[in-house]
């Protein structure tokens, strides 16, 4: 008989400013854990920033003993900034994105006019894994798959029983991932979400955000392959491309941009670093007119 699936410890934070849950892992016998999508509270009226959501995160992972291996943003968010470097300082840990953060960067340091001194290559982050690749957390194997389509860089991470998705899909009552941003594509989406689709129909995926589908009266960011391809509203029950890429279409060019999708970008293609300040020490994060 084979082994059975190791099933991790995940404890999810939900942040109501921004709709986004952080996910910390962890494998119960080594303790070692990872964080998913951490946030960084923003006040847009003010500048100002608060770290209340990180430490909640850092409270858990001291409360139960844990010890951070791996800080993962599933993508380069536009909804929030990121708390990756204070959580790093506080808790230790590598940094990890996927390797196509590149085409990213690219592509944002020229909206930003980022400059020369802005590396795109990634180098901002301690680990850019590639599809396919393994590590371990505890005593279990963790895949990488990359899942573009929303952005070039999107990756989900297969942790055991669970995976953990980023903004590819949405509870099923939701849908899926808008594919209109720089390097976005319905047609790979698609594809990306066909690919998560082979995985066990009893794996439990963890989604990045949830938005309160109309009808349900709580906020749910855990559900299953087999709910994914049985009910999800856009790609579920077998929905072919063609219908996938016009309502996707269709739909894309009705939404309106993220609200925080300019302090977040610049912010967060810099593994949640702030530019650098300007010569009276103050930093400044650049909203750029007309440019998306």
């Amino acid at each position: 008989m084979s082994e059975p699936t190791p099933k991790p410890i995940v404890k999810s934070f939900f942040d109501p400013a921004t709709n986004t849950i952080t996910h910390v892992v962890h494998d119960a016998a080594s303790r070692e854990a990872i964080i998913f999508d951490p946030v960084l509270d923003y006040c847009a009226a003010s500048g100002h920033t608060n770290t209340k959501s990180a430490d909640m995160v850092i409270n858990y992972i001291e409360s139960e003993n844990l010890k951070t291996k791996y800080i993962i943003e599933t993508h380069a968010h536009a909804d929030h900034l990121s708390s990756a470097p204070y959580l790093k300082e506080k808790l230790g840990g590598q940094t990890m994105i996927g390797a196509r953060i590149d085409a990213v960067q690219k592509v944002f340091g020229d909206v930003f006019n980022a400059g020369k001194t802005f590396a795109t290559d990634g180098s901002q982050f301690d680990v850019l894994p590639k599809d396919g690749d393994t590590f371990m957390l505890g005593d279990i194997e963790v895949t990488a798959m990359h899942t573009p389509g929303h952005t070039p860089a999107c990756m989900s991470y297969v942790v055991g029983d669970a995976v953990f998705v980023g903004d590819t899909l949405f509870m099923p009552d939701f849908g899926t991932a808008r594919c209109d941003f720089p390097g976005g594509s319905a047609e790979t989406l698609y594809n990306s979400i066909q690919k998560l689709f082979t995985l066990p129909d009893e794996t439990r995926v963890f989604l990045c955000h949830d938005y309160k589908a109309p009808g349900r009266d709580e906020y749910v960011w855990e559900t299953t392959i087999s709910e994914e391809k049985r009910n999800n509203k856009h790609v579920g029950g077998g929905a072919d491309m063609d219908s996938f890429v016009k309502m996707r279409t269709e739909r894309d060019a009705e939404l309106s941009m993220p609200k925080l999708i300019l302090p977040s970008v610049q912010v967060n293609m810099r593994a949640g670093e702030f530019p650098p300040a300007d010569d009276n020490g103050t930093i400044y994060l650049k909203i750029p007119i007309n440019a998306l």
